[in-house]
């Protein structure tokens, strides 16, 4: 057959449908091939070294109205079937294959997981004369319902008989407090961070190897940052106040009272009262008398009553801090080594949501001390006012001026 363009151009031409994908070359043939009167088709298909029915379906397919997506190269169920619809026992084979390595929940039949990877199911299935990729494994898992997940820490460690209660008494003083424009605070502090170059959990953009330590020992540590939180529900505002010392119901009043000082009197000028939700232990905890001394001396300087409300045991994640502000600030935190208190400020104050929360952060430079014990005669004198019902939960700390 005499050639019908120079050699050059059937060089570019196959050039050109070499680079093109299936469905492409198909319509590119069907367009030179239908250039000839006669025996197009027969000169294409040497020329591109394809099929004389793949031209065929080309020229067809441009006749047509579009049958196929643009971005898709066969129709819906077009090309060779995966050996899961092949053969069809295959995921008899493998559901006996994880019945070996699957435990599961004695209460729920349908709750089950397996220690097996994709690779060593796809082995175990090579043994059974079924060799088939990675991908092909994880249409089984999903087919069966296996999905990759964590552990979801959702199961009380314990419970109280009072925890409903408690809860509903919680409800009954934010509505009160947001109707008559008092704030309602949800109080707590995150997990200490050490400062200096020390490992961290999560991954960052970077255009060297970040190095650190190759081991977390506290005492590597140039310092460490304990931020107590206190978040305005009704404003979507955390205030960070980050701590250079110790963790303790002083440090906790201090921050408190910063907050009162720096933002509180600001938005809340006509406030009657504080209404702050709490957890049961740690600085604040609702046992011990030395926070609640600690607060007494707070509501004196600040000239105005604040209302405590904690958890009950076992609940501090219902806390709305928990899951409103600390995994938003951890995130902005994720895989950046602290080497500093200012730098972990500014990571802080960067944390964002869609849902429009700020932060603020500012840094306590002050030593607290520990092991401090409650001043003789402060049970008998203190103006604590503890409610009737739930009194070990609910109470009141009034100033002086209050109560005159």
């Amino acid at each position: 057959m005499q050639p019908a363009y120079p050699i050059e151009i059937e060089k570019q031409m196959q050039e050109v449908f070499n680079r093109l994908s299936e469905k492409d070359k198909r319509l590119y043939a069907g367009v030179e091939a239908s250039k000839f009167p006669y025996g197009g088709i027969s000169y294409i298909a040497q020329l591109f070294f394809c099929s004389r029915n793949t031209i065929g379906r080309g020229i067809n397919e441009l006749k047509e109205k579009a049958t196929i997506p643009k971005r898709r190269d066969r129709k819906a169920g077009g090309g060779r079937k995966q050996i899961i619809q092949k053969k069809t026992d295959i995921n008899d084979v493998f559901l006996s294959i994880l019945k070996e390595h699957t435990a599961g929940d004695p209460m729920d039949e349908m709750k089950k997981w397996t220690n097996l990877t994709c690779a060593k199911i796809g082995s175990l299935l090579a043994e059974e004369n079924f060799k088939v990729s990675r991908n092909i494994v994880r249409k089984l898992l999903k087919k069966n319902s296996y999905v990759k997940r964590k552990a979801l820490k959702n199961k009380a460690t314990g419970g109280h008989i009072n925890r409903n209660a408690q809860f509903e008494r919680i409800a009954e003083l934010r509505d009160l407090y947001t109707a008559t424009g008092n704030p309602v605070l949800s109080v707590d502090s995150k997990k200490k961070e050490l400062i200096g170059d020390l490992f961290r959990e999560g991954k960052v953009y970077t255009t060297k190897t970040i190095e650190v330590f190759d081991h977390d020992f506290p005492s590597l540590a140039e310092g460490v940052g304990v931020p107590h939180t206190l978040y305005d529900i009704d404003r979507n505002e955390a205030y960070v106040n980050i701590g250079t010392s110790r963790d303790t119901s002083e440090f906790s009043c201090d921050s408190i009272r910063h907050w009162w000082y720096t933002y509180g009197i600001q938005y809340y000028p006509l406030a009657t009262s504080i209404l702050m939700l709490m957890d049961g232990g740690g600085s604040n905890s609702s046992r011990h008398y030395i926070f609640k001394q600690d607060l007494q001396a707070l509501v004196e300087k600040i000239g105005i009553e604040i209302r405590i409300a904690h958890y009950p045991p076992y609940t501090s994640k219902w806390n709305p801090i928990e899951h409103l502000v600390f995994p938003h600030i951890t995130r902005a935190m994720s895989g950046m080594v602290l080497t500093s208190h200012l730098f972990m400020k500014e990571l802080i104050e960067k944390t964002t949501t869609k849902t429009g929360l700020k932060v603020f952060a500012c840094i306590f430079n002050r030593v607290y001390e520990t092991g401090r014990k409650v001043m003789a005669g402060f049970k008998e004198s203190m103006r604590i006012v503890f409610d009737k019902h739930l009194r070990q939960w609910n109470y009141v700390a009034m100033p002086e001026s209050a109560i005159l």
